[in-house]
């Protein structure tokens, strides 16, 4: 067949082991062995034969058409996030992605504009591609180009200090990982970094055997600052159309709250107000 399919099997796996019949509106008869559906009731709900279904799961299925995807999608009730996974998952071997990166010269000029505010520049496998200082006076974090950001939350004893919902972050890290891998199943970085991770780090592999998937999105970040105290932020992502690989990553503050008051103190104790690339 040429292709991996180990995800797309463990994904389909998990999913349907989450499933009881009563929950799809299926008659449960006497005591079951298995967690969850049985292959033959997915592929009924599914509308496949149960021979197709499982040769799918056991990854022996090359092709899979884009209308039996979305009845999976309905029988595992997926929602938009999973079910947009599972198409990449089941997507054909592609051309492998390139690695090398630069900074986009448009959202650098939007982080000019927001010096007020923590902002990082990320690429593709969490790269730091540009940074402000506020943001590296806020998580104490050097933010080196070309350095991975995934590598300070899970790595760096102050990430864990410093962000006070840490297991919140970055359980939802890992689900958006998942996310970008079925994307870019050819990213020799993103692969060496889920891989090195998912061995050196116990609380990520447990969170990635979850198979939890999640696009990166807005989210709420508290920091214990050892200086400024407690600084709560809005983290939004910004991408442009002609560089998808690449998020702006703006920690927004509420008009008038103590960490509005707090940031120009931070940032008038380092007179460093340039962007790092």
């Amino acid at each position: 067949m040429g292709q991996d399919r180990t995800a797309l099997s463990a994904f389909l796996r998990d999913r349907r082991d989450r499933l009881t019949p009563a929950s799809v509106g299926l008659t449960e008869y006497g005591r079951r062995r298995v967690p969850g559906l049985r292959r033959e009731e997915l592929a009924q709900l599914a509308g496949v034969s149960p021979d197709y279904y499982s040769k799918l799961e056991q990854g022996r299925q090359a092709n899979v058409s884009p209308e039996v995807l979305r009845a999976l999608a309905r029988a595992l009730r997926l929602d938009a996030v999973e079910s947009a996974y599972l198409y990449d998952l089941a997507a054909p071997s592609t051309a492998p992605d390139p690695v090398a990166q630069a900074p986009d010269p448009g959202l650098l000029q939007v982080m000019q504009a927001l010096d007020h505010v923590p902002v990082i520049l990320l690429g593709r496998a969490g790269e730091i591609l540009a940074s402000n200082a506020l943001i590296r006076a806020v998580l104490s974090l050097p933010m080196e180009t070309g350095a991975s950001l995934h590598h300070y939350l899970f790595r760096d004893p102050i990430a864990r200090e410093r962000i006070v919902n840490w297991s919140q972050f970055a359980s939802a890290a890992v689900a958006g990982l998942r996310r970008d891998a079925a994307r870019r199943p050819h990213d020799p970085v993103l692969a060496a970094l889920i891989e090195e991770l998912r061995v050196s780090e116990p609380q990520f592999a447990q969170w990635w055997d979850d198979h939890e998937v999640l696009e990166f999105e807005r989210t709420i970040k508290v920091i214990q600052h050892p200086s400024a105290g407690t600084m709560q932020f809005g983290i939004e992502f910004l991408c442009t159309p002609g560089n998808p690989d690449q998020s702006l990553i703006v920690y927004t503050v509420e008009p008038d709250s103590t960490t509005a008051r707090v940031l120009p103190i931070l940032a008038s104790w380092d007179p460093d107000s340039t962007i790092s690339v």
